[in-house]
């Protein structure tokens, strides 16, 4: 009876300490999950508050943006794959401040109308699409804006591998005092805008500014470095604008 009753008590012992290590072992478990389960909490909260910050700066640039203009008509959505507010703000202030007489823009739409209304002399518009720039042409009508070339230009196979815009629609171009490209689409190939560089050096006056959207994008932030390095007597500057904004201007 002795013998059954020690090996009772030595299987209860056991038993206990294998519990004792289960629950340590789910404990450690359940703390690493806890902390997983923290980080995912505090990642979401900063997304949150980023998104957040986003949207009230994109909602107070419109807001400023429509004060200015003062629209007549309605304007199509911003952001996505068209302008951001910021964006158009920033083309807005750019236009008032210097008075181009010649502005080219890559890529139509509502940031043509924001050009035009700004006090552009002229303006001229290049788009690979006639859907869109029929839009940006009738948009134009709306608003009763004038001074506005568009012109479609086809996608056709450039020396660098990529699409770019049909050259014998730019071959006229010159002495431009501000470059805005925001064109061809350029998510899929990271040098789709990249021959804005070669196409446009040598037709921009000595006092142009350029700007360039999405440099937050590896191709247009290559864009942006190597068009201020061809230009010695110019200077890179990066807007902390939601898909991020390159300005290249005099010293």
């Amino acid at each position: 009876m002795e013998i059954l009753n020690s090996l009772l008590l030595f299987l209860i012992f056991i038993g206990t300490l294998y519990c004792i290590r289960s629950l340590r072992a789910l404990h450690g478990k359940l703390s690493k999950k806890s902390e997983q389960i923290s980080r995912e909490i505090n990642k979401l909260a900063l997304d949150g508050k980023k998104l957040s910050m986003t949207v009230y700066r994109q909602t107070e640039a419109f807001i400023q943006l429509t004060n200015l203009l003062q629209f007549k008509s309605a304007i199509p959505p911003t952001r996505s794959w068209a302008a951001s507010p910021d964006l158009l703000l920033f083309i807005s202030e750019t236009v008032k401040k210097n008075r181009p007489s010649l502005v080219v823009e890559l890529g139509s739409g509502v940031s043509t109308l924001v050009t035009a209304k700004s006090g552009a002399r002229k303006v001229v518009s290049i788009d690979n699409s006639e859907e869109f720039g029929g839009k940006t042409r009738e948009l134009l009508r709306e608003h009763k804006v004038r001074g506005v070339e568009i012109r479609i230009a086809p996608l056709q196979p450039y020396a660098n591998g990529s699409e770019w815009y049909d050259v014998s629609t730019i071959k006229d171009l010159k002495k431009i005092d501000l470059l805005i490209v925001d064109g061809p689409p350029g998510s899929k190939n990271p040098e789709a805008r990249y021959p804005a560089l070669r196409e446009f050096k040598d037709k921009l006056s000595a006092k142009a500014v350029i700007i360039i959207d999405d440099v937050k994008r590896d191709g247009e932030r290559k864009l942006a470095e190597d068009f201020a390095k061809s230009l010695p007597n110019h200077t890179l500057t990066i807007l902390d604008h939601e898909k991020g904004t390159a300005v290249i201007s005099p010293r």
